[in-house]
């Protein structure tokens, strides 16, 4: 295995959270020999300043890693702003990364599974990601992977000249928005693709994973994916900044294994029974569903 990739973690003001992850993150199997790097932002009001004193001094204890560096924003800069700005910086130095949020539980070969991926792929032009979250699917062997060209942002990893591709702006998407079969295409990664993209042109939202997964589609870029999910995301609360689900559609099984042998291979395709069951928490009857659910405990 080359030099290990940096863990660089994104906190905010969810103290509860954010232990959880670090007890998960400190148990894996190679957290010792890596470093870690938190990006501490900056709270929007007195209230959350709290919060955030109480995050601060509680990442001020964490060991169990190589080293350990924490940064401190004196303002919000906001999760999409964070993250780009974050990574840059981090990928200047280590040329590559293992980004996690303060509200994800990983299994103890999570640096594992990303770290192999990292060593493998790393001179592959088609790969723009490593994810570690993957939906429950069947018919895979618990070390296999598959391919999607759909990144996701519940731990992920790439590399500095993957990261350099993107275009932030996404200056060609008014082209985009014209061509119904384009969109249409895209959409086969998730119908809430081209939705949430429309949201973030029209600053509804600010999402920085919606245009890594556009410029990941415009270039025709693939994600690796575990048979079995490293990740698990407990942040749908109510107290959640980005999401105020209760409800969460993305319910998968944490790997509680000790594989290290994954089965990395270069035979790079998409397999629709595959695809069929990865879309499937991303699909207009799901989101209905949920979002019923939600309407109900709000």
């Amino acid at each position: 295995m080359n030099s290990l990739a940096p863990i660089v973690l994104f906190a905010y003001k969810r103290i509860e959270t954010l232990k959880k992850n670090i007890a998960a993150l400190s148990s894996n199997i190679l957290a010792k020999e890596s470093d870690l790097i938190v990006y501490s932002d900056g709270g929007k009001n007195d209230f959350e300043e709290i919060k955030i004193k109480e995050v601060r001094a509680f990442l001020k204890t964490i060991n169990g890693f190589k080293s350990v560096t924490i940064h401190e924003s004196p303002v919000n800069k906001g999760l999409a702003a964070s993250i780009i700005s974050g990574v840059s910086e981090v990928m200047l130095i280590y040329k590559k990364a293992i980004v996690l949020e303060d509200d994800l539980i990983i299994s103890r070969n999570f640096l594992v599974f990303m770290n192999q991926g990292l060593d493998y792929y790393q001179n592959n032009p088609r790969i723009l990601s490593i994810s570690g979250y993957s939906p429950t699917i069947t018919g895979l062997k618990p070390n296999d992977v598959y391919f999607t060209h759909r990144a996701c942002s519940w731990g992920w990893a790439t590399w500095e000249d993957k990261w350099k591709l993107i275009d932030w702006n996404c200056s060609n998407y008014e082209e985009f928005a014209q061509d119904d079969f384009a969109v249409l295409k895209f959409n086969k990664m998730g119908s809430d693709l081209s939705r949430m993209l429309n949201k973030q042109m029209r600053g509804k939202i600010n999402s920085w994973a919606i245009r890594f997964c556009y410029n990941q589609f415009r270039k025709g870029l693939f994600s690796i994916h575990p048979a079995v999910s490293k990740v698990v995301n407990i942040g749908f609360s109510a107290d959640a900044t980005n999401t105020k689900m209760t409800h969460n559609p993305y319910e998968t099984k944490l790997d509680d294994s000790r594989e290290t042998n994954f089965k990395f291979t270069t035979d790079i395709k998409i397999e629709n029974s595959i695809i069929q069951q990865f879309t499937r928490p991303f699909s207009i009857p799901v989101r209905i569903k949920y979002k019923f659910f939600n309407m109900l405990t709000s």
